[in-house]
Order: C-alpha cells, then sequence, then structure tokens
C-alpha cells in the first residue's frame, strides 16, 4: 500500500485497500491531485502545477522557500527551452534574482539555469547545463514536490519496498560471500532512485 500510494497508483491502492481490508494512509483524491500535478511539471506547465499545489494545501509553498525556488528555476527552464529569452531574461530579473541575493544555493542555481542562455546557439554545452533541458530535471522537480505533500500530509516520501529490496541484496551478498544459500529468485532486481523494476 506505502508503494502504490507514493507513487501514485490510485487505482491499484483502491483496489488493494479493498482486497486486502486495509484502511489507505491517505484520501485517494490526494493521490490523484499529486499525479496531476505531476503530470504538469512533466509537460512543462509549472504555472498549473503550482496553482494546483496551493489549492491542494497553501502552506506547502509558504513554508518550503526552497521547493518554490525549484518551480521558478523550472519555469525559468521553459521560457529557455522554447525560445523566450525575453521573459526568461524578465522573469530571472523580478523573481529569481531576489532569492538568490538570499542564499548563496540559489544563487548558484540561478547563474547555472542563466548559463543556458550562452549556450544557446552552440552544439557543445557542458552536462551539468544540459541536463537542465533534460525531461530528467522535469522529473526530479515533480518528485520534490511529491515528496512535500506527501510531507504535508503526515505520509513518508520513500517507498519501503524499495529500501528493503535494497536491504535484502544488500544482505544476500554478504552472506553470499561467505556460504553459498538458495537466493531469491525475481530474475533480476534492478533499483533506482526512481523506483524499482522486477524482471
Amino acid at each position: 500500500m506505502d508503494y502504490l500510494v507514493i507513487e501514485g497508483y490510485k487505482s491499484a491502492a483502491e483496489e488493494f485497500s479493498q482486497e486486502a481490508h486495509i484502511t489507505p494512509p491517505v484520501d485517494f483524491e490526494s493521490i490523484e491531485s499529486r499525479m496531476d500535478i505531476r503530470e504538469a511539471l512533466q509537460r512543462g506547465d509549472v504555472e498549473d502545477a503550482i496553482t494546483r499545489v496551493n489549492d491542494l494545501n497553501p502552506e506547502i509553498l509558504d513554508t518550503n522557500p526552497a521547493l518554490y525556488f525549484r518551480l521558478q528555476q523550472q519555469k525559468l527552464i521553459e521560457y529557455i527551452r522554447h525560445g523566450q529569452i525575453a521573459e526568461a531574461l524578465q522573469f530571472a530579473q523580478d523573481e529569481l534574482a531576489p532569492r538568490g541575493e538570499e542564499s548563496p544555493e540559489f544563487l548558484s542555481e540561478l547563474e547555472r539555469t542563466m548559463a543556458l542562455l550562452a549556450f544557446e546557439a552552440s552544439s557543445i554545452v557542458p552536462p551539468a547545463i544540459a541536463e537542465l533541458l533534460s525531461p530528467a530535471q522535469r522529473m526530479k522537480t515533480a518528485g520534490e514536490v511529491n515528496a512535500a505533500i506527501l510531507e504535508s500530509l503526515s505520509q513518508g516520501k520513500d517507498v519501503k519496498l524499495v529500501g528493503l529490496l535494497k536491504l535484502l541484496c544488500w544482505g544476500e551478498m554478504l552472506l553470499g560471500e561467505k556460504v553459498g544459500f538458495p537466493k531469491v529468485r525475481a530474475q533480476i532486481i534492478c533499483l533506482s532512485d526512481s523506483g524499482l523494476l522486477l524482471f
């Protein structure tokens, strides 16, 4: 249930809850709201995502300046991605520069994002800057928002199942160095920061 709720599989969580007679840890509507926010960020509609977060719980962005900065940074990236350079410069000056003055971390991230403009016409872009335009950057921002929403709902933000499988793999590896034994037979367990895959 923990995995289904955190990863946003609403219908599967509902079905599992009914079949296993388990009370869900959160309202299923909050799962749908989180997934709508995730989808908005993945398609680059940061303004829609911010509106939806505020509709869900306005305190999330008020009490988490780093998250709000990340969303604003993503909005700047989207301006640059769509070639809206004048809008990007104005937005950076009005919204992000004041926040950069408040925090060195924000300033370095703003500088890295603004470097996209310097490499706009170049075919050689340093990987640390090019990654800002990758779909993984949108996913990262969506993950941070999802974690903040889960935290505001007093729900864990890390999937316990992934941690347990990592622990199992680690334990098998240590034990395998000392003795032979039958191992768990999920052909391959691929664990990554974004989740798990069983083959």
